[in-house]
């Protein structure tokens, strides 16, 4: 009897499903999307400045920042000189569908997002060496710098350490690469957060091995640079599969 009640709470908690609280940056995306739906904004039409749209929702301009880039990134917006941000010229379903598909997107698994982001950062680290000008290097070794004095004070440096990255992308002096980072920034930092990847000696660890890339990319080895970076992130990548067994 006991058995079968079991089962049956089982089979009734199998029925319930995982309620999923939307980001700052879904629901203001979601909001442009019933705008073009609705006929409200069409191809062409021009969006209010961040600050406006920003006080607004009632959200930060990071937010508006952020859901924007991600919008243009995927070409359903696009930044004109002196016009400001506009909606694509395309027609209203293939922008309604575009708007669907970048919402999925945010529902990248741990695994997906450390994939993506080793197959960027190997090549990025590489094009860096390659590329680099003095002024990329003082630029990097200063974001080294902040790193480690967020991380030396025991403040988390998940942002120091993307910040990191990001400057090793721009010396590589490859935008599209650069802006695939940035749009799958948000997610890798929510993600680390919410797994506690970054802690400790680990972040130590870390340092030496930012300390090491930096290195390579002032001798401008682009076969090391590669190995280093592989290394670097063979911690969290090891760490993503367990999380799929």
């Amino acid at each position: 009897m006991a058995q079968r009640r079991t089962i049956a709470f089982q089979i009734m908690l199998d029925n319930f499903s995982e309620i999923k609280v939307e980001s700052p940056v879904d629901m203001i995306i979601r909001q442009i999307r019933n705008l073009i739906s609705s006929g409200q904004l069409s191809s062409g039409d021009r969006l209010p400045a961040e600050r406006k749209m920003a006080e607004r929702f009632g959200v930060s301009r990071n937010h508006v920042r952020e859901a924007l880039q991600k919008l243009e990134f995927y070409g359903i917006l696009r930044t004109l000189p002196q016009s400001g941000t506009v909606v694509a010229g395309m027609g209203i379903t293939a922008l309604e569908g575009l708007i669907t598909d970048v919402l999925q997107i945010e529902e990248h698994d741990f695994s997906s997002l450390v994939e993506t982001r080793v197959t960027l950062e190997v090549k990025a680290a590489q094009l860096a060496a390659q590329r680099r000008t003095p002024e990329d290097i003082i630029a990097i070794q200063q974001a080294l710098q902040s790193y480690e004095v967020k991380l030396r004070s025991g403040s988390p440096a998940v942002e120091e350490d993307l910040l990191f990255h990001l400057k090793v992308a721009e010396a590589g002096k490859n935008g599209v690469l650069k802006s695939l980072m940035l749009v799958i920034t948000p997610d890798i930092i929510n993600s680390y957060r919410k797994y506690n990847v970054c802690e400790g000696e680990v972040e130590l660890k870390t340092l030496h091995e930012h300390e090491e890339i930096l290195h390579y990319i002032r001798t401008q080895d682009t076969v090391g640079v590669g190995e280093a970076m592989q290394r670097h992130l063979r911690d969290v990548t090891d760490f993503s599969r367990t999380l799929i067994s």
